[in-house]
């Protein structure tokens, strides 16, 4: 079984061309230890000792010296509009309220799809779309997407 040991940031460090890749929500981006399948089938195990962040472009680094590309994967969102900055604001207030992982932009603001949040931005004045495009919400105080497993 190929084993990761190590990640190289994404253009932090030229390297050899990733031999496959792998595509992975924002949610499985976060890791510590998980089995995981490339692309084009091979399994790789990943066992780091602290959880870590892996972000789209980066890269894993097998025990064998090859390299396996991350890949952000698209995601069922919400872009979230306002009508001028304050307004935006706001609303992202109330997304943080309800502790929803959020990537915020100078114009905009992009949660997961959820039907009555979307209706809830809706009704506070918010011009709401759903998109397919890759999550790269905020990481938060501590460094990663805030998780209710707690």
């Amino acid at each position: 079984m190929l084993r990761v040991v190590g990640v190289v940031k994404a253009g932090s460090q030229p390297g050899p061309v990733p031999f496959d890749l792998i595509v992975l929500p924002h949610d499985l981006r976060r890791i510590r230890r998980k089995l995981l399948t490339c692309v084009h089938g091979d399994e790789v195990l990943v066992d780091f000792a602290e959880t870590t962040s892996l972000a789209h472009g980066d890269c894993l680094v097998l025990d064998d010296g090859r390299r396996v590309e991350v890949i952000a994967a698209e995601e069922d969102l919400l872009e979230i509009r306002a009508r001028d900055p304050q307004h935006l604001l706001t609303l992202a207030w109330h997304i943080g309220n309800r502790h929803l992982a959020a990537e915020i932009d100078a114009d905009h603001i992009l949660i997961l799809y959820d039907h009555v949040i979307g209706h809830m931005l809706e009704h506070l004045g918010a011009t709401v779309a759903r998109v397919s495009v890759p999550f790269h919400p905020e990481g938060g105080a501590y460094g990663g997407a805030h998780s209710h497993d707690h």
